[in-house]
């Protein structure tokens, strides 16, 4: 069967799918299950936290897992996400390497200095080989648009300056998802 012009597969696909999510039957999918489902296209485990920051985000009833209701969103934010990875793993090396995080980062309209792209790709290279990964890719763009969000917040004239006292600046911190 096609699937519909929006990348989406046919609502029966879905459904299948949830369902052999849904190890205990339970209704919903918690983390542990979606995280079984989920690959990097490599053989390691897809990143916990990526998992946990995703189930944040579709989880609309803040019971730490996801409905069918919410499940088909989510499945459209990981395929738009392998099309965006795919877009900038220039050499179809299965991970992205400094410059083609850089990239992305400038077009997501990031301007970042090479030693912030440095430390971010460091964070994110849970493999040790200066790359980062599908997952880690993920996490990284999700953790950089929740710390800029977070700081607009104290950036009112947005001139990119703010001024926060340590204790602002730790509740600002533990306060991101």
């Amino acid at each position: 069967m096609a699937q519909p012009q929006s990348g989406m597969p046919p609502p029966a696909y879905l459904m299948e799918m949830f369902q052999k999510l849904d190890k205990d039957q339970s209704g919903s999918i918690t983390a542990n299950e979606l995280q079984t489902a989920l690959s990097n296209g490599t053989w390691t485990p897809f990143n916990p936290e990526t998992v946990r920051l995703m189930m944040n985000m579709f989880d609309k009833s803040n019971k730490g897992t996801i409905t069918f209701e919410d499940f088909g969103a989510l499945w459209k934010y990981i395929v738009d996400w392998q099309n965006c990875f795919r877009s900038f793993d220039k050499d179809n090396s299965g991970n992205i390497d400094k410059n083609e995080l850089r990239a992305a980062l400038q077009t997501f309209g990031y301007n970042l200095n090479d030693a912030t792209v440095t430390t971010m790709l460091q964070k994110f290279d849970r493999i040790g080989k200066g790359t980062v990964l599908f997952d880690d890719f993920i996490q990284c763009c999700i953790m950089l648009n929740n710390l800029t969000t977070a700081f607009r917040q104290f950036d009112t004239d947005q001139d990119g300056v703010v001024t926060l006292h340590y204790e602002q600046f730790v509740g600002v911190v533990f306060s991101i998802k």
